[in-house]
């Protein structure tokens, strides 16, 4: 029996460390006022994850990294008086994260035309063969996939996108998202196949 690739159970753990309700609170007073203490605190403590985040589109390319660090940040700073503390702050940081990464790769990735649909089936794998890799080692296996693949595979898999918006946020066509999610579990799967035949 075959499972669908599942990246969830690779996910790192939440980091410790970020402040309470209340902490949470007066940090964001301190940085709305400008205070550079607080604004290098909260950066500090949020920076690693969104990295993180940037990392999985961008792992090939460390400058256009860490400049979306930079730009995610910035615009994080210019909106927490938009935060209403309504949700996790960690998912409102992800977010403009998310958004300013396919900010970027709308204006770099130049779509394909429409392709056939790549049969279901394709997107399955042996559990087995999942499991007996490492975060890391998936991680590196699914950045080999070519650049439109890989953003609309994370946007889907890592931030349960529905292809609607994916298309939106990368100005492609829909059916396309569709198929080059399709053709990344399909590469990945040769992939896979590949490594436990070794």
């Amino acid at each position: 029996m075959t499972d669908a690739i599942s990246i969830q159970g690779f996910l790192p753990t939440q980091q410790a460390g970020h402040p309470k309700e209340e902490g949470l609170h007066l940090l964001v007073k301190e940085c709305i006022a400008q205070s550079r203490s607080a604004q290098k605190k909260l950066y500090d403590m949020y920076a690693p994850a969104a990295y993180g985040v940037i990392k999985r589109y961008m792992y090939n390319n460390e400058q256009a990294a860490k400049e979306l660090l930079n730009d995610s940040f910035y615009k994080i700073f210019s909106k927490l008086g938009q935060y209403s503390f309504q949700g996790a702050f960690e998912g409102w940081i992800r977010r403009i994260v998310v958004n300013t990464v396919t900010d970027y790769l709308r204006k770099n990735i130049k779509e394909e035309q429409y392709h056939k649909e790549v049969e279901p089936d394709d997107g399955f794998v042996e559990s087995s063969s999942v499991q007996n890799l490492s975060y890391k080692e998936l991680l590196v296996l699914v950045n080999t996939l070519p650049e439109a693949q890989l953003a609309v595979f994370n946007l889907f898999v890592f931030e349960n996108y529905p292809h609607k918006e994916i298309a939106a946020l990368l100005n492609i066509n829909e059916n396309n998202s569709r198929w080059y999610l399709n053709d990344a579990r399909r590469r990945l799967r040769e992939k896979l196949q590949f490594i436990i035949t070794q």
